[in-house]
């Protein structure tokens, strides 16, 4: 394994840790989570069904940082140009969909005014 492998590996490891651990915490979470951008999470009275918004939330955050781990992997199987490629597409893409679906769990799992 050389010194190259080693380095990105370990950058890999440190961008995909961390939201890898986010969406477990907020997975199990006992409260409602909010989007980890600085955002005030729902009260749990705003939220028609916690358990499911908590946990939707936690696979976005896994499946996010899972792609960086795959872009590792598709670094490993398919090259240099392959890796940079998919890593630029998990990164921009990423960060786009996430938000999205940040978007529409909020739209399907928060009362609307009226209802609370």
């Amino acid at each position: 394994m050389s010194a190259e492998t080693v380095i990105v590996s370990v950058i890999l490891f440190i961008s995909a840790a961390p939201l890898i651990i986010l969406g477990i915490v907020q997975y199990r979470s006992e409260r409602p989570v909010g989007f980890w951008s600085g955002e005030k999470p729902p009260e749990k009275d705003q939220i028609t069904d916690m358990k499911a918004y908590n946990q939707k939330h936690g696979l976005m955050w896994i499946l996010y940082g899972s792609g960086f781990l795959l872009c590792f992997a598709g670094g490993a199987a398919f090259g240099e140009v392959a890796a940079t490629v998919l890593c630029m597409a998990e990164v921009l893409g990423g960060i786009v969909g996430v938000i999205l679906y940040h978007n529409k769990l909020n739209r399907r799992y928060r009362k609307k005014e009226g209802d609370m």
